[in-house]
C-alpha cells in the first residue's frame, strides 16, 4: 500500500486562508561563515555565541523522512537554506536523497556563495536544480560592511561564475537593500549582471527576527528601486512565472535580461504564501515572521509513525492563518517587534 493511501487526509490540505502547501524550506544548519548585519550581527553572534549542538540538529535521514511526508501533502519544491548551508558537511548526500523523492521536482539552495566554487559540481551531480546567491553589493567596502567579514566579494563572484559554467540557470542574485548602506550601489550591481543571464532580485529590508535593529526608515521601497534602475536601464514589467511568485519581474527593454523586486514591506504578498519552513532543530514554522514552531523532531525520535507525523503536519497547516506582513502594512503605528507575541524567530534559524 502506498503512503498516499496510508494518509489521504494529508493530500491537498489548505490553511484557513485556503492556501496550499507547495514549498518547503529546510534549514540544515544555524551556523554561518558570514555575520551579515541584517541577519547575524557580529556584536551578538560572536565567538562565544552558542549554536545548536549536533545532537539537536536534524540528521539527513530525518530531513528526508519529513520531506517525503510533505511531498504527500503537495510540496513539490524544496529549498535548502541555513545559516549557510554549505558549512554543513556532506550536503550533496542530502541533495541526492531528496532529489529521489516522488513528487519533488525542484530543489533549490540559497547560499552566500563563499564556498560555492568548491562544491558546485558535486551539488549539480547530486540533483540540485537552482541556486540563489546572496550578494548585497559588488563594492568591496560595502560588501565587507554588510557581510561582517574582512573578505570582499571575490569568492562569491567566483562561485557564481563556476555555477553558471556548470549550467545552473537561471542563477538568482539576492540583494537586501538598506537605505544609507548599499542603496547607492544598486545600479552598479545591476550593471555587473546585466546580460549574463543572472537575475538580480532587490529585497526590501525586512523585520525578520528581533536582533537586526530593523527600522522602517531603513527601507528602500521596491518602487524606488525600479525607478532607480530604470533611470539607467529602461525597464518594463513582466508577468509572474507562477502563482505565488514573491518577486515582481521587470525586463530590460534592450533584451539584456531582467531584474526582480521583493516588496515584503511596502506591498506584502501573504495572501498567496504557500511556504512551510523546517528549522534546523526540526520545528515546523508556518511564517517567516513567526514567534515559534511545532516540534517535529521529538515525534521523529520518540518512534512516531509516518501517519502520526502526517497528522501533526495536517493539524498545523489547516490551522494556519499567518499574514504578518499584511497586518503590519495596515498598522500605521507599527514598530519592530510589535506583534505582541514575543520575539520573532531569527532568519538564520529558518532561512529566508
Amino acid at each position: 500500500m502506498s503512503k498516499t493511501s496510508e494518509f489521504p487526509f494529508l493530500k491537498g490540505i489548505t490553511d484557513k486562508l485556503n492556501r496550499p502547501v507547495r514549498d518547503l524550506r529546510i534549514s540544515v544548519t544555524d551556523r554561518c561563515n558570514f555575520r551579515c548585519t541584517y541577519c547575524m550581527p557580529a556584536e551578538i553572534f560572536g565567538e562565544k555565541y552558542e549554536f545548536l549542538p549536533r545532537p539537536h540538529i536534524l540528521s539527513f535521514e530525518e530531513i528526508e523522512r519529513l520531506a517525503k511526508i510533505f511531498a504527500e501533502a503537495g510540496v513539490s519544491k524544496l529549498r535548502i537554506t541555513g545559516g549557510e548551508p554549505l558549512v554543513r558537511a556532506n550536503l550533496p548526500e542530502l541533495i541526492a536523497s531528496l532529489s529521489a523523492i516522488d513528487g519533488i521536482d525542484d530543489i533549490a539552495m540559497t547560499t552566500n556563495g563563499y564556498l560555492l566554487a568548491k562544491y558546485a559540481q558535486e551539488l549539480k551531480d547530486a540533483g540540485l536544480n537552482r541556486l540563489t546567491i546572496s550578494l548585497d553589493s559588488i563594492d568591496e567596502d560595502i560588501f565587507k560592511k554588510m557581510s561582517g567579514r574582512p573578505q570582499g566579494p571575490k569568492n562569491t563572484l567566483e562561485g557564481i561564475k563556476v555555477a553558471s559554467e556548470l549550467g545552473f540557470d537561471p542563477i538568482k542574485i539576492n540583494v537586501v537593500v538598506q537605505r544609507g548602506v548599499n542603496d547607492h550601489t544598486l545600479v552598479d550591481t545591476a550593471r555587473y549582471f546585466k546580460g549574463t543571464g543572472a537575475i538580480v532580485r532587490f529585497i526590501e529590508f525586512m523585520d525578520v527576527g528581533t536582533k537586526n535593529g530593523w527600522e522602517l526608515s531603513q527601507v528602500v521601497t521596491s518602487k524606488d528601486v525600479v525607478e532607480m534602475i530604470g533611470a539607467e536601464f529602461p525597464l518594463e514589467p513582466v508577468d509572474a512565472n507562477y502563482d505565488g511568485e514573491v518577486a515582481s519581474r521587470y525586463r530590460y527593454l534592450d533584451g539584456e535580461g531582467e531584474i526582480g523586486v521583493i516588496s515584503s514591506v511596502s506591498e506584502p504578498f501573504c495572501g498567496s504564501c504557500s511556504r512551510a519552513r523546517l528549522s534546523t532543530d526540526g520545528k515546523l514554522v508556518t511564517c517567516l515572521f513567526a514567534t515559534g514552531g511545532t516540534d517535529l523532531k521529538s515525534a521523529l525520535r520518540s518512534g512516531a509513525s509516518d501517519t502520526e507525523i502526517a497528522e501533526i503536519i495536517a493539524k498545523v497547516w489547516t490551522g494556519r492563518d499567518d499574514r504578518y506582513s499584511d497586518l503590519r502594512s495596515k498598522d500605521t503605528k507599527f514598530k519592530a517587534g510589535s506583534s505582541g507575541d514575543g520575539d520573532k524567530v531569527e532568519m538564520y534559524y529558518i532561512g529566508g
